[in-house]
């Protein structure tokens, strides 16, 4: 049987509902494994229940990380954020690690699994951590807009074979102070953390750029996302 994969819902304040961008569930479908959109809720148990039947999660984009969840303030007028969300995220990230599943985080994923285990993050860039890097892109999305730098020996380094990777990128939050037991895998040129790992776990990766929007035509993305099923298996 394929490898069962939990997508994190994107929520709609407006409209009071979840949705989904296809290239989270068709990159995953390409790389061998059923997706599954979890419904948005609160419920420990439901949510328990969802991740044991899965074998990976995935922490997809969306609204910012709330500043509380790092034990901060929300910059007025800048964050926009999701409590619900987040604390459903937060149950979900424990019991993946609890149990074992494979992570992996896409661009707010990259944040808020980066806050929810002990670091922090930039609440908005342009007023935090100025830069002539695009990290905020316009579409088409797909397109590369900056390059990072891969660490040598990371396990991103070893899935892709190359030390430069050019990326997409829209995003206007990121990691500052990396959270205990995180380590690094990618930066950009203005020194941001672009990639992240945790090393005692089988599978958790991160990643601030998006290989949703680039899989299609980009074999990295396609292996990032391969490299996350084949973890499961």
């Amino acid at each position: 049987m394929k490898p069962m994969v939990g997508v994190m819902p994107l929520w709609d304040e407006e409209k009071n509902s979840i949705w989904m961008f296809p290239g989270y569930m068709d990159g995953i479908a390409q790389a061998g494994a059923t997706p599954m959109i979890f419904p948005f809720s609160s419920d420990k148990d439901e949510i328990s229940h969802l991740v044991r039947i899965c074998d990976g999660i995935l922490f997809t984009g969306g609204q910012d990380v709330s500043a509380e969840l790092y034990g901060e303030k929300p910059l007025d007028g800048l964050v926009a954020s999701c409590e619900k969300r987040d604390a459903m995220e937060t149950t979900v990230l424990k019991i993946s690690m609890e149990l074992g599943k494979s992570v992996l985080g896409i661009c707010r994923g990259i944040q808020f699994i980066n806050a929810a285990l002990g670091g922090t993050l930039y609440q908005d860039l342009p007023v935090q951590h100025p830069s002539d890097i695009n990290h905020h892109q316009h579409a088409p999305y797909d397109v590369p807009v900056h390059e990072v730098e891969l660490i040598g020996n990371s396990p991103l380094y070893e899935c892709l074979q190359t030390r430069i990777l050019p990326v997409n990128s829209y995003h206007h939050q990121a990691v500052k102070k990396i959270a205990p037991g995180v380590e690094t895998m990618a930066f950009s040129p203005d020194g941001l953390v672009e990639a992240i790992y945790m090393p005692s776990q089988k599978f958790l990766w991160a990643v601030q750029w998006h290989p949703e929007f680039s899989y299609q035509t980009d074999i990295n993305s396609r292996k990032i996302f391969q490299a996350f099923v084949d973890s499961m298996k």
